[in-house]
Order: structure tokens, then sequence, then C-alpha cells
């Protein structure tokens, strides 16, 4: 027992400068971000030696998601949710896609890692010159069909105004509430086939209740209680979501090729003796096997996403509105406007979203540490 605690008071005392440095340089500073946002710390006097500042709660939010001056921020947010989107399935697709091609053993295997490897290496800022240069509107991609003999193409990449998708900001919670009740309901078919009560009472049950509710309620509301504001997917974002799926399906790629590498070999031979075909390897054993890599790389990528500042600001520039992005606003607002206050509440804004991606993460690795 001696020796035990003279163990836990060396780690204690090891890991304590580490536990200070991160309750001061991490949490005081992210707790400092959120009293800022709540004050009204802006405007001509903000860079005085002794700014004053004035509690006002909540209202930076509230401006934020319903005031008029809040309405490019709120766009922002919604391209944030679309750039996530978009790399998450083209770089998780395309770089799986491109480890089980490599997982063949072609010629020039290795040649061919680091061709696709390659991009990574390169900063925001150098990719993003160089994707500018490539969705000119009046050179790049727009005019390879000329080489064809064809007419060029006449898109504009990086400045469409043109949106699609578009939704009444107003029911955004409505909206969520729809997105939820069909996840539970398609999570409960999935689950019905091995456990049909289960599947009812934990997934189904709730997403048909969560459904019908929220089309009763919404239902109930007059249409003409709140303003009209919409949003949608800029096609303008389409250059900058390429970019990043380039910049990034190599690494994607190099996660997949390193777990089917660390597959046993004899796995493989033994699937393809009870008769499974190279596709159906790979869907029904190999695939699975690497769902802890499939993880890793959604919350990496999803982090990736709410961090695209220098891509966007080096293709489209700072004052691209049909581009823009929260971390891109949040440097306008705070260094440009001087009006720190605002952009503190934008970083919390960001800082709660990507919570929502490493949370859950570290709750299910922490019980699974439990359990094992």
């Amino acid at each position: 027992m001696r020796e035990a605690s003279k163990d836990r008071l060396k780690a204690f005392l090891t890991l304590l400068p580490s536990m200070i440095l991160m309750a001061i340089f991490v949490y005081g500073f992210i707790g400092n971000t959120i009293w800022t946002s709540m004050t009204d710390w802006g405007g001509s006097g903000s860079l005085a030696l002794n700014p004053e500042k004035h509690f006002v709660g909540l209202d930076n939010y509230v401006e934020l998601f319903t005031g008029f001056l809040g309405g490019g921020f709120r766009q922002d947010l919604v391209n944030a949710v679309y750039y996530s989107i978009m790399l998450l399935a083209g770089a998780i697709g395309l770089g799986m896609f491109i480890a089980i091609l490599l997982d063949q053993k072609p010629k020039g295997e290795d040649v061919l890692r680091t061709i696709f490897l390659y991009p990574m290496s390169l900063s925001f800022i150098v990719s993003g010159t160089i994707w500018r240069w490539l969705l000119a509107p009046q050179g790049g991609v727009n005019v390879l069909p000329t080489y064809l003999g064809m007419e060029p193409l006449n898109f504009e990449w990086l400045s469409s105004t043109a949106a699609i998708l578009e939704f009444n900001w107003q029911n955004l919670f409505s909206i969520l509430l729809y997105v939820a009740s069909f996840l539970l309901i398609m999570t409960g078919l999935f689950v019905f086939r091995k456990d049909g009560s289960r599947a009812v009472k934990r997934w189904l049950g709730p997403g048909i209740v969560l459904g019908a509710g929220t089309w009763l309620f919404g239902g109930l509301l007059p249409e003409a209680l709140f303003m009209e504001e919409m949003h949608g997917f800029n096609m303008a974002t389409l250059g900058i979501i390429m970019a990043t799926i380039w910049q990034y399906s190599g690494y994607t790629m190099a996660l997949y090729l390193a777990g089917f590498n660390g597959i046993s070999q004899d796995l493989r031979d033994a699937a393809m003796l009870d008769g499974a075909s190279d596709a159906g390897y790979y869907r029904h054993v190999a695939i699975p096997m690497l769902k802890p890599i499939t993880i890793s790389a959604v919350i990496i990528l999803s982090h990736i996403s709410l961090k695209m500042f220098d891509l966007i600001f080096a293709m489209t520039g700072p004052d691209n509105a049909e581009t823009g992005h929260p971390a891109l606003n949040m440097y306008l607002t705070t260094f440009r406007a001087n009006d720190f206050a605002v952009g503190a509440a934008i970083a919390i804004v960001l800082f709660l979203v990507a919570a929502t991606f490493i949370v859950p993460y570290l709750i299910g690795q922490y019980r699974q540490r439990r359990r094992g």
C-alpha cells in the first residue's frame, strides 16, 4: 500500500507542472474568452490602455444568431457545415478508394503512395495560391476544353453568387429536429434485424415521436410569425472544397493503407477460401475492422474544417462573402473592426462546435478503457 501511495504521489508531482500550465494557458484563456464575449468591449475606444468593459450577458450571442448584423455570420456558419460534410465525404471516400487500390500491390506502389501523400506536405497558403490560379475565371480549369476544340467554361469557381439547397434560417430548429428524427429511425431500422424490441424502444419509437411532434408543432405556428432569412450552399465554395479534398485525401489514404497492412494475411486468405470476392473482403471484413481509424479521421478532419482560415484567405481573400467561414469572420471582426467581444463570441461558438465532435469521442474511449 505504501509503495502504491508513493507511486501515486510521484505521478502527481510529475504531472503537476503540466496541470498548472494547462490550467493557466488553456482553460484560463478559455474562461477569459468566455468573459470577454459577455462584455461590450469594442468600438473606437477598444484599443485604449484601459478600455471600458461592461457586462452585457448573452447579448453578443443573441445578435449573432438572431440580429440583423449577424446575418453574415449565420451564412458563414452554414458554409462551415457544408465544408465539413463535403470534406468528410470526399476525403474519407477518396482516401479509402485510393488505399484499396494501393493495397492490391500495383507496380510503382511506393511512387504512387508518395504522389498521393505529397499534397498534405504543402501549407494551406501554398495550396490555396495554386488552386486560385487553377480556378481563375479566364484560365486554369475553364480553358481545358479548348485543347479539345470545345468552348471554354465560364463557371465562376470562387465568385459565383448562385446558391442551392436554400432554407429559411427561422426553420433551422425544426430542420435539426427532423434530421435527428431521421437518424434515429434509420439507426432503428439498422438495429431492428438484430434486436427488434431494443430498436423500437430506443430508436424507432423516439424517432417517430420526435418527427411527429416537430411536424405538429410547426404546423401550429403562423407562417408570417418570423421574417424569412434564406441561407444555402453557395456554389463559390465548390473550389475551396475541391482544394481541401485534394490536400487531405492523401492523409486518409495513409491512415487506411496502414490499417489494411495491419490486418493479418491469414484472415484475408480465410475470407477468400470461404468464397469472398475482393469487394466482399473489403466490405465485410477489412473496412469494419478499421472503424477506429474512420472515427479518428472524422474527428481530425472535422477540426480541420473548422480552421480553414488560411486556405480561404489565400484563395478568395477576406472580403468574399460567398465563401466566408466563421474563423475568417472572427479574424475580421476582432482585428479589422476591433469588436473584440463579438470576435470572442464567435470563437466560443467555434469552440462549442468542435467540442460536439471531440467530447463524445473522448467519452466513448473512456468507457471502452473501463470495460477493457
